[in-house]
């Protein structure tokens, strides 16, 4: 359904812009490729200077004043994040670089933990490689098979998908969100379905935790993942969260430092949670700027969030439909892409096509956006892809879309 006008003056006006510097310097600019790595707006950039400027010490290392204040930001940091997912316990955060290393983390150690000959890990064809390589690599080494959920003609994972995941099942791993075609999956059935069999069920929001008001407790997920830079925080700095009994039955993923209670010549003692999983010292500028990604964004309010950029995909999907010589790879309604929305120009590459609108001062990503079973399942070997963030608005859609034309003239006459 076309937007209305009421709904277009809304992402014609742009409140959000100012916030982010680099957008701000930089008014011609179209930045489409969130889903890679978000803008930061400057309140997150002056949190993690203002830790660098009045607190820069290793946490939990030292009986001094600026210790014990890096100690107090990360630790009400680690409570802002767990409320802003709707964890209870805090200890339950785990901070890591990024989504992948959580998933790493996830898989090594759930494997180790759940893992043997002829059990199963269940995922999804449409997985980030973060989401399916982990799980390749720990089930060879622990002699467990990988199954796989597909895709139907609607690009949903149907109900008799679900029925593979067995009595053999020990791990489900899905994304809530696809980085290519935008589109949700239905976390809470799935995880249903993992705990009728036993299984844990583990959940990548990369995608989602940006975009879409998100409680742990209704998704019935037992591990989410996802990282700060794709949510206006810096690079380098994650989250697994994960429920407390089954972080603490988990052996760690990393040793070393403040992970540990005693050290004996010949063993050593787990610390407790957190602890046991944040080997050596913690990127804690970044924690702190994520806690003020997280307050920027409960702020804004993530009901306002979600209603911007679900106009924006609307939008973004009625333009480029209107195109003739554009294939979008993914639903046709624009109602269902969160954020994301993958597209291919007839007969051109999209690495031609992405080089060109960067002439145009226009940012989209082209590639196999790191799922590659994806695109092979779908008969693609690589395409576009358009993303969006609060900080969008209707003009930058229009300058992708005078871009698209100027491509298309430059390989059509």
């Amino acid at each position: 359904m076309a937007l209305t006008e009421n709904e277009l003056a809304a992402i014609r006006e742009n409140p959000y812009r100012a916030d982010f510097p680099l957008l701000a310097n930089d008014p011609g600019l179209a930045y489409l490729d969130s889903a890679a790595t978000s803008q930061r707006p400057r309140c997150v950039l002056d949190a993690a200077l203002h830790f660098y400027e009045t607190m820069n010490a290793n946490a939990l290392r030292g009986l001094y004043r600026l210790s014990v204040e890096a100690t107090a930001a990360e630790e009400e940091a680690r409570a802002r994040i767990a409320g802003f997912i709707g964890a209870a316990d805090p200890a339950e955060i785990i901070f890591t670089r990024n989504t992948s290393e959580s998933l790493n983390l996830a898989a090594h150690s759930l494997g180790r933990l759940l893992l043997g000959p002829g059990d199963e890990v269940v995922i999804s064809i449409m997985e980030h490689h973060s989401n399916l390589i982990p799980w390749q690599q720990i089930c060879a080494e622990r002699g467990a098979a990988l199954t796989y959920l597909y895709l139907d003609e609607d690009y949903r994972i149907p109900e008799d998908e679900l029925a593979k995941i067995s009595p053999r099942t020990r791990i489900v791993s899905v994304t809530q969100v696809s980085n290519v075609l935008g589109v949700a999956n239905d976390i809470a059935a799935i995880a249903a379905r993992a705990h009728e069999v036993g299984a844990v069920c583990v959940v990548d929001g990369a995608q989602s935790v940006p975009h879409t008001a998100l409680d742990v407790d209704k998704l019935g997920c037992d591990f989410l993942a996802f990282s700060g830079h794709k949510m206006l925080a810096p690079m380098g700095i994650g989250v697994l969260w994960g429920k407390r009994a089954l972080l603490e039955a988990m052996p760690p993923f990393l040793t070393g430092g403040e992970m540990i209670d005693s050290v004996s010549e010949q063993g050593a003692v787990w610390a407790p949670l957190p602890a046991k999983f944040e080997a050596g010292t913690q990127d804690g500028a970044g924690i702190v700027a994520l806690a003020a990604a997280v307050a920027y964004l409960e702020d804004i309010g993530m009901a306002a969030v979600e209603g911007r950029e679900a106009l924006l995909a609307r939008a973004l999907v009625d333009a480029l439909a209107a195109l003739p010589f554009i294939e979008i790879v993914g639903p046709a309604e624009g109602g269902r892409h969160i954020g994301s929305v993958a597209f291919n120009v007839r007969d051109i590459h999209p690495h031609d096509v992405a080089s060109l609108l960067d002439m145009h001062n226009v940012c989209v990503r082209a590639g196999h956006h790191c799922a590659e079973p994806l695109l092979k399942h779908l008969g693609q070997s690589s395409t576009c892809r358009a993303s969006v963030a609060l900080y969008n608005d209707a003009s930058d859609i229009d300058r992708l879309v005078e871009g698209l034309e100027a491509v298309w003239k430059v390989f059509n006459g």
